[in-house]
């Protein structure tokens, strides 16, 4: 009886305490940030990798062959259309010059002498002072003089081109780079250097990038979408602007419109060049720049888009938690589109309204009650 009377005691407590602990667990549920499903507009991009260039792009050659006397600019500062920039030993130049005028004026004296005899023959032939053969020979050396000073003369002209090339002056206005031959270096053949430098115009920047077959036909057709009603494919007339990504991941201040496309398709890569200009007004872009084009492809009127934190990935299949309206959380396995920015378009499994679980992934399971926390993860704004 003395037992039984501590045992009873003691189940009746082991028993109040478990109705309090449960109690205390029923009322405290653990807090869980979720993000509510709104459709949205919503703009799908796509990115190509690219390369930058000058909108004109000048390689500065010796067209003559000598010994560099002279480098007149400085390297890595804009020159102006016209300015001389190398200067090329000269005197051989200069001799060939001399020589052909030398041989100009010994044909314009032949073709005088040619020319009065010439004249002094015709009375005599028309006198029949002189045979007609001495007449036609005095006729064929004036005709043969008159050739050789007009070869003379030719000969004359290409020598000073010659010499004018001798003073390397820029084609355009532009930036120029790095010399790739200093004074005393043998130009104008190979193996010596045959590109002396390069002048680029950067007013304008130039981006070229491939897009496959298939990138092609989504960008086309939303460029048409810009275009006149019945044009034909004008990509300067499309009201879509590309982006520029740069090398350290900033977006860059202008936008660019495509304004050259390939005339077909590399059917040995099955891409297409596609060539899109920028602004360059604070000469923030050089040619040789890695860039990344951001062009939209299309535009989801309903479409839903979720943080990338909230989605699990297992051997290619993607998930979320729910938390449904009786505050417990499901698993639910959902379709993916393509990414904007941070944000996952989500094609199939979310309806408008529902709450996906937006952190603490690792400490929800199916099935466990939760208090929802409402957070704004707005896709307006987002970095793409």
């Amino acid at each position: 009886m003395r037992i039984a009377s501590v045992i009873v005691p003691a189940i009746f407590l082991v028993a109040y305490l478990g109705c309090q602990g449960e109690g205390q667990n029923a009322g405290v549920l653990p807090k869980v940030d979720v993000v509510e499903v709104i459709p949205r507009e919503i703009p799908i991009y796509r990115e190509f990798v690219g390369e930058t260039y000058g909108k004109k792009d000048i390689a500065i050659r010796a067209r003559v062959e000598g010994y560099l006397e002279g480098i007149h600019f400085q390297e890595g500062l804009p020159v102006r259309k016209g300015q001389l920039l190398y200067s090329i030993e000269s005197q051989p130049f200069e001799e060939a010059v001399a020589a052909r005028m030398s041989a100009l004026a010994e044909g314009t004296t032949r073709r005088a002498k040619a020319e009065s005899d010439l004249n002094r023959y015709r009375p005599l032939a028309a006198q029949n002072a002189v045979s007609q053969s001495d007449l036609d020979a005095a006729v064929a050396q004036f005709e043969a003089s008159e050739a050789g000073v007009e070869a003379a003369e030719a000969n004359l002209r290409a020598a000073r081109i010659n010499l004018s090339y001798t003073r390397v002056k820029s084609p355009i206005g532009g930036l120029i780079g790095s010399t790739n031959a200093k004074v005393g270096d043998f130009v104008g053949r190979e193996p010596n250097p045959v590109i002396l430098n390069t002048v680029s115009q950067i007013d304008t920047i130039l981006v070229k990038f491939f897009v496959t077959e298939n990138d092609y036909l989504e960008l086309a057709r939303r460029f048409a979408e810009g275009s006149e009603a019945g044009k034909e494919f004008e990509p300067k007339r499309s009201k879509t602007a590309l982006e520029l990504v740069l090398s350290d991941g900033s977006v860059y201040d202008h936008k660019g419109v495509v304004d050259f496309v390939d005339r077909g398709i590399d059917p040995t890569t099955g891409a297409i060049l596609i060539q899109a200009s920028f602004p360059n007004p604070q000469a923030l872009l050089r040619p040789g720049q890695f860039a990344r084009i951001r062009a939209e492809v299309a535009q989801l009127s309903e479409g839903i888009a979720i943080p990338q934190r909230c989605l699990i990935e297992l051997q290619g299949n993607y998930s979320v938690y729910v938390v449904n309206d009786s505050s417990k959380v499901e698993l639910r396995t959902v379709e993916v589109g393509p990414t904007v920015g941070n944000f996952w378009v989500i094609t199939d499994g979310l309806a408008s309204g529902e709450q996906v679980v937006y952190e603490g992934l690792q400490r929800v399971r199916a099935g466990m009650a939760v208090q929802p926390q409402l957070r704004t993860a707005d896709l307006i704004g987002a970095e793409r």
